[in-house]
């Protein structure tokens, strides 16, 4: 059987696709007379039953198919295409010819070995995988423990930075900018005259931000944990206090439906290519803010935007 078409970016050449299984050619091989071109277990299964071309019909055996042609296998080999572990979380996109190798040492393979401890040879019959396995979830929960408590108090050390900057407009008699509002904030209705000020205040800084473009939205990292979205977050500035109210959005719970899933992504991967995006500086990261998206559908967009973070591909 050949590889799906939606794990291939954009169109694929016909020339590439198997006519049996409709999917791009796995290990192609051609009929002698008539040059078809197939899967090679797609055809091997065919002539079990038809001993002829399925396409033209023409008396056909599996000791008659030869390898495709060194052009067509360098084409195939050239695609790019998703991980076979794709669903299970893996964002990558390798060519055809090295998704094999890609997959044996995927870190989202369930078949992969995952606990590689070394054990002396005099202490394997008294070995316990559970009890070792659990000592290293004990370890990795104490780090991720420890890490959560700093993030919650460079947390607090930012609150009271904004609180202090607040203060000190406010002393010098300038009115400090309204935060973005929460999710559960937000007006019913695009026009509510309240969005009105937030509005002119996000074109403004989305203007101060570079334009950019994603060149393999495969790369997104649909459901970024509390360290990573930390690196992204910014440290103090304008551009935390705007940004840290979209970060809810950087997990796909917090998506329009055309994005929050990976089918509906693959479903609607070609109108992203509509998208407003802007970049956040010095991050594989985008925004995708409302007030400059607004000739979107409302399933490819929120209010007041969305964060998107990708493991490669911003450009």
């Amino acid at each position: 059987m050949g590889f799906e078409l939606a794990r291939f970016e954009g169109e694929v050449d016909e020339e590439l696709i198997c006519p049996i299984c409709g999917g791009v050619l796995d290990a192609p091989v051609q009929a002698p007379d008539c040059e078809h071109t197939f899967c090679t277990g797609c055809i091997d299964q065919w002539l079990r039953l038809n001993p002829t071309c399925p396409i033209d019909r023409q008396p056909l055996l599996s000791l008659h198919l030869k390898p495709a042609p060194r052009i067509l296998r360098n084409l195939l080999s050239r695609l790019d295409v998703a991980c076979d572990f794709q669903q299970l979380g893996c964002g990558a996109r390798v060519k055809l010819a090295s998704a094999a190798q890609h997959a044996a040492q995927c870190e989202y393979n369930p078949s992969r070995p995952r606990l590689r401890l070394m054990v002396p040879s005099d202490q394997l019959a008294e070995h316990c995988c559970v009890r070792a396995l659990r000592l290293l979830v004990d370890d990795i929960q104490a780090k991720n423990s420890k890490i959560v408590s700093q993030l919650r108090c460079e947390q607090a050390e930012l609150r009271q930075a904004v609180h202090d900057l607040r203060r000190q407009l406010l002393s010098a008699g300038i009115s400090p900018p309204a935060p973005l509002p929460s999710r559960s904030a937000l007006p019913s209705a695009a026009g509510d005259a309240s969005m009105a000020g937030d509005e002119s205040l996000q074109l403004a800084w989305a203007r101060s931000l570079r334009l950019a473009r994603v060149a393999r939205w495969g790369g997104v990292i649909s459901t970024p944990d509390l360290v990573l979205q930390a690196v992204v977050r910014p440290v103090a500035g304008r551009d935390w206090l705007l940004l840290t109210e979209l970060m809810d959005r950087a997990h796909e719970r917090g998506w329009p439906d055309g994005v929050a899933s990976l089918e509906q992504r693959q479903t609607n991967r070609r109108q992203y290519d509509s998208y407003v995006i802007r970049r956040v500086p010095g991050k594989q990261a985008v925004l995708l803010l409302a007030c400059e998206n607004r000739h979107m559908p409302p399933s490819l967009m929120l209010e007041p935007g969305i964060v998107m973070i990708f493991a490669h591909g911003v450009e």
